[in-house]
């Protein structure tokens, strides 16, 4: 197996390639402005917001919306508020919506037809010819035992006050900066009764045209105490995605099976970048990537976005505790049941949110993905010829990262730069069968854009 050194340098890391490559060296930067603002990330703010959250008794998306100090209302008005705090950073950059919806009963789990509202600060980006979004979801309702109990007290602390909390705090952290691309902080309701809120956004970025590029969903990103195994971990968190994607067009489907692509998604490519950002940005948190789109018999609000052919992952604690979850408020035997503040890691929380935000900032500041990219099939050759084109929209990239790994490798093993002026390469000794490659568009100041995999072309 390949391996590459790694030398500190002054805030900058450079990776040192094998001697054959013609580029031999990349450097791959950490930007200092995105490195101040994961340390601006408070874990007293976010257990503010949590207790914040948890005063409202229950959130369920059934409970009262007229009550002003309990249930999903008064809990929908403290968000929006949060993020007006947000929006006043912002210099009017930022603008904040309940973006409310009628859901019709369904006979499971809406009994009667209501309205539901996600609340929404959105992050306008700064360049005109910059048309994509990227979206960072937490959940706002929550439940006890029985999902239809919209009464009974559900404190939500880390289902998902977690999520929440760090969405109302990146909104704060990254309203004082520009992006050339838009961002999108959602406070999502209705996920306890069918991920409702978030398939009314994806449908509406579907109908509405977005040029989504990544949709994270946190869900759970705060309990580091497992109950049954008894282990205690705030250092490692996972990163669900998709590796056959959920709608795939014939295509699609020729070409995964031709290139053996199973494990290349997009949204595996985003959970790949999510965990090279963590080493980068967040001390002392390393991402599992886990290669499936849930756990058992679950689901989160990255769903409905896979369904309609989104980039999407799910971000969630290592370890799951299911006495505080989904539970009832009550002692037994000595246990203390239900999802209470005083059970969330905060430390964790915010080492989980610093991770988000560094992933939102390099991918909004970098340029779009390079188009048209393959690999060149038409000889019997063990060289890769690489070939791709410019981005058409945005900033031109300074230059482009070839991605490199072997093809039982689950991480990208190599980077080789490629200047800007050029939009072909080709490598050796390592054959196009023996490899997986991708190409990434960077620009001067080391962001770099979601990877790209190639088509075969003659």
């Amino acid at each position: 197996m390949f391996k590459f050194s790694t030398v500190a340098l002054a805030g900058a890391c450079t990776l040192l390639m094998s001697a054959p490559l013609a580029q031999a060296q990349s450097i791959v930067r950490i930007d200092p402005v995105i490195k101040k603002m994961t340390e601006e990330v408070s874990a007293q703010e976010l257990e503010r917001l949590v207790r914040s959250l948890v005063s409202f008794e229950t959130r369920h998306s059934l409970s009262s919306t007229k009550d002003k100090k309990k249930g999903i209302g008064a809990a929908r008005n403290w968000a929006e508020a949060e993020m007006q705090k947000a929006a006043a950073l912002s210099n009017g950059r930022m603008t904040v919506t309940q973006d409310k919806f009628l859901v019709k009963a369904d006979g499971r789990r809406v009994k009667e037809d209501i309205e539901m509202a996600n609340v929404m600060a959105t992050l306008k980006g700064t360049d005109p010819n910059d048309d994509r979004v990227f979206i960072v979801s937490g959940h706002i309702d929550s439940r006890n035992t029985d999902v239809m109990d919209a009464v009974g007290k559900a404190p939500g602390a880390n289902d998902d006050g977690s999520g929440t909390a760090a969405v109302i705090e990146l909104a704060r952290v990254m309203a004082k900066q520009s992006f050339p691309a838009t961002i999108i902080f959602v406070c999502v309701q209705g996920e306890e009764q069918g991920l409702i809120g978030a398939r009314h956004l994806a449908e509406r970025a579907k109908k509405e045209n977005w040029n989504l590029v990544a949709m994270l969903n946190n869900d759970m990103i705060g309990n580091s105490l497992s109950d049954e195994t008894g282990l205690a971990d705030n250092t490692r968190v996972r990163i669900f995605s998709e590796g056959v994607p959920a709608l795939e067009t014939p295509e699609m489907i020729a070409m995964r099976k031709s290139t053996g692509g199973e494990n290349d998604s997009r949204s595996r490519q985003l959970a790949r970048y999510m965990k090279e950002m963590a080493s980068r940005y967040v001390p002392q948190l390393d991402v599992v990537l886990n290669y499936r789109t849930d756990r058992f018999l679950r689901g989160g609000d990255h769903t409905p976005f896979s369904q309609l052919g989104f980039t999407a992952i799910r971000v969630c604690e290592m370890n799951e505790n299911y006495q505080y979850q989904h539970q009832n408020v009550r002692t037994e035997k000595g246990i203390a049941y239900g999802d209470f503040p005083e059970h969330v890691d905060y430390e964790y929380v915010r080492k989980n949110t610093a991770m988000n935000l560094a992933t939102l900032s390099n991918l909004a500041l970098a340029p779009y993905s390079p188009e048209n990219v393959g690999v060149v099939t038409s000889n019997l050759t063990n060289k890769t010829e690489l070939k791709w084109e410019a981005p058409v929209k945005g900033k031109r990239p300074a230059g482009y990262y070839i991605l490199m790994r072997e093809t039982s490798s689950p991480m990208w093993e190599k980077k080789i730069y490629i200047d800007g002026g050029n939009t072909t390469t080709t490598i050796l000794p390592y054959s196009k069968d023996n490899y997986f490659f991708a190409v990434q568009s960077v620009d001067a100041e080391g962001h770099e854009s979601l990877p790209i995999m190639p088509k075969p072309i003659r």
